[in-house]
């Protein structure tokens, strides 16, 4: 089945939509696990596919529940922009040559705990700041982006694994 990632990628982008629509954990924690669905777009796809990929998706999530138009866009981006070097960085090269997808199964917990913590990391640093971090106290600021980090790698790697399920058949 081809299009077993995009069919749980949809299913990750809707249930972000309702997370935001219906469960507002509280003003310390945002809940994303867009950041995990675009890292694990699978290597065959390049950075510029994963790019626009990243921007529908965040456009979406915008328009659908947010309600600030770019906000999810402006933090994701980035996120498919790093992809690539990340998975170079932490799986190195061979995921990206043979057009391989990374996954816990073949690179372990650790690694994919580590670069799942990066990249939502990235997408919450972006995203908090551009939604008036500057305007609310340093503090507050530090622990809402250690909160919603917290929450999200531990939802996000659960979802890895369900992404990267295909390798197993």
């Amino acid at each position: 089945m081809k299009n077993h990632y995009f069919f749980f990628y949809l299913l990750i982008v809707l249930a972000q939509v309702l997370i935001c629509e219906w469960f507002n954990l509280s003003a310390y924690v945002m809940l994303s696990i867009l950041p995990v669905a675009v890292f694990c777009i699978p290597t065959r796809y390049g950075t510029i596919p994963a790019m626009f990929i990243a921007f529908a998706t965040g456009l979406a999530v915008d328009f659908l529940a947010e309600g600030v138009p770019g906000l999810n866009t402006m933090a994701l981006v980035p996120v498919a922009l790093v992809r690539e070097s990340l998975i170079r960085l932490i799986f190195g090269d061979e995921p990206i040559i043979r057009q391989d997808p990374v996954s816990i199964r073949k690179y372990g917990l650790g690694k994919m705990t580590f670069a799942i913590f990066l990249v939502q990391t990235l997408f919450l640093a972006i995203y908090l700041l551009a939604d008036g971090a500057l305007m609310r106290p340093v503090l507050f600021s530090l622990l809402r982006l250690a909160a919603s980090d917290a929450a999200g790698v531990l939802v996000s790697v659960l979802l890895a694994d369900l992404l990267t399920s295909e390798e197993r058949r």
